[in-house]
């Protein structure tokens, strides 16, 4: 089965952070984008691995709505 999920990168001084909100402490870091994204999306698999149907059910009907604007 196949889920999908947001993420969130950012980019530090030392590469990319990413986490998932949907998955609380779910995260990881990367040196480039590229491979921030295969880690997240490991590690994502794996968190979902070790959760019950219910579980998952619970985790995974959050609403996460993603914008950006220009403060001025």
């Amino acid at each position: 089965m196949s889920y999908k999920v947001s993420i969130v990168i950012e980019k530090d001084g030392h590469g990319y952070y990413a986490y998932c909100p949907e998955l609380e402490g779910c995260q990881t870091q990367g040196d480039t984008i590229d491979e921030v994204m295969a880690n997240m999306k490991e590690a994502s698999g794996l968190y979902l691995e070790a959760l019950s149907d219910d579980e998952k059910k619970d985790y995974l009907k959050k609403e996460i709505f993603v914008s950006a604007f220009e403060i001025h």
